[in-house]
């Protein structure tokens, strides 16, 4: 990983690690809410990816009444790109969780399941409209992904190989 003093300016914009932990920490907590055992840590490196990518989350978004595997289906574009996506983002989304850990917003359970704690995210999502789209874009995708409580059929529906 590059040092941040060496990093250009849209990726110190882009991949903020604190905008990034805050994004991961309201995937979380919408998954603990539908399922208490936590989001598995295979899930989690999902959610930068989909999130903060804008075509992704615009489609996310426009069909969130919609079941997530259904939106997967009906909109291949989604899984162009996707796993070089996610490989290109792990840093990142390991940078956020580092931040993350070190300010005690999450644990990891013995099955390696990721649990947010409680109160340590407000409850109200504010800043400019993509900020808050990438926070309610991961809370669709948390909540989702602990309704449909496979790995398989998530990582499948969006063509990667699990």
């Amino acid at each position: 990983m590059t040092g941040w003093d060496q990093r250009p300016f849209e990726t110190k914009n882009l991949f903020n690690p604190a905008f990034c932990a805050v994004v991961l920490m309201r995937s979380l907590k919408a998954y603990a809410v539908a399922d208490p055992k936590g989001m598995p840590f295979s899930q989690s490196v999902l959610i930068l990816p989909l999130s903060l990518h804008n075509e992704s989350r615009d489609l996310l978004l426009k069909h969130y009444k919609s079941y997530l595997l259904k939106t997967f289906e009906a909109n291949p574009q989604l899984q162009i790109g996707l796993p070089e996506r996610v490989t290109e983002m792990l840093p990142y989304t390991f940078e956020a969780f580092g931040l993350a850990h070190q300010a005690d917003c999450f644990e990891v359970t013995q099955e390696g399941r990721l649990l947010p704690k409680a109160r340590r995210l407000t409850p109200d999502i504010d800043g400019t409209d993509e900020t808050v789209a990438c926070q309610r874009a991961a809370m669709l995708l948390g909540r989702e992904f602990a309704k449909i409580a496979d790995r398989v059929t998530v990582y499948s529906a969006l063509g990667i190989r699990p």
